[in-house]
């Protein structure tokens, strides 16, 4: 039937080809951004798990940063720790030597003067073991902390604890009166340094261990978003070998789709040599 009110041919060629300029459309978007997801319109459900994702893996950054603040805190404790182990180490040759029997007076009072800037040494050393305003270290010390997931869940936090190593606290013994300027001091001083060392000794490897965890985060966090953007890329990225022959396809596709539209607007023009004389 010829009719030129309804021409079905062409509402059919015309469907066709609007679909396919919807496929080009996408097609040329995904090219252009690298992503057959772009944004919800284009699949809603895997442009809001992939969203979330995102928001982990910018998340996660700023649990490195936490992460690396508590290792710079950690490591200024420990490095200043180390320094008042060698002090307690010269502290000792000098009380020890101090315990010798028929010392002058003059040499007693030559290795308390050492012993004594040794021991001053040491609240010098607390008082400037400080990173970004925490002192793990002090009368009164601060934890080194890294947060432990993209949630922010107190309990996956990383704590490593700080500990006072003042004068005559529970780990360095040695008090601020603590002298060798005789035989008897000196021994009492021996004593107390030689429990500082091994207290000390044990924080430190205490100490140790944290930074050791810090580190072993911090090496979890990158692989964890190493693997959140693999995963986001499989989901969103476009093939674009894939990508580009489907465009060349929809392209001829196109081509054809506008020459049948052309042949189907033509059949009114065959209705009309159905009346010429």
């Amino acid at each position: 039937m010829i009719s030129v009110n309804t021409n079905q041919g062409a509402m059919v060629a015309l469907q066709s080809l609007n679909a396919t300029n919807r496929d080009l459309a996408k097609t040329q978007n995904a090219i252009s951004t690298g992503l057959k997801v772009a944004n919800a319109k284009d699949n809603g459900a895997i442009w809001a798990i992939a969203n979330k994702m995102r928001s982990d893996v910018s998340a996660y950054d700023r649990v490195r940063e936490s992460n690396e603040r508590a290792t710079a805190l950690v490591d200024t404790a420990m490095a200043a720790g180390e320094s008042i182990m060698e002090l307690l180490n010269e502290m000792k040759g000098k009380a020890l030597a101090a315990t010798q029997p028929g010392l002058s007076t003059s040499a007693l009072n030559a290795l308390n003067a050492d012993f004594t800037q040794l021991r001053d040494q040491v609240t010098s050393i607390i008082n400037n073991a400080v990173f970004d305003g925490a002192n793990m270290i002090d009368a009164t010390p601060d934890n080194a902390v890294s947060l432990g997931d993209a949630a922010g869940t107190a309990l996956n936090n990383i704590t490593v604890t700080g500990v006072n190593l003042s004068l005559g606290g529970a780990v360095v013994t040695v008090t601020g009166t603590s002298v060798v300027d005789t035989a008897g001091a000196a021994a009492t001083a021996l004593g107390l340094v030689n429990t500082s060392i091994t207290n000390l000794g044990t924080q430190l490897a205490t100490w140790g261990a944290g930074a050791k965890r810090l580190d072993v985060h911090k090496t979890f966090i990158g692989k964890l978003q190493d693997a959140l953007n693999s995963g986001i890329g499989s989901m969103t990225d476009a093939d674009l070998s894939k990508e580009s022959a489907k465009l060349q396809a929809l392209q001829v596709k196109q081509q054809l789709g506008v020459q049948a539209l052309s042949i189907a607007n033509g059949s009114a023009q065959t209705a009309l040599s159905l009346f010429r004389g």
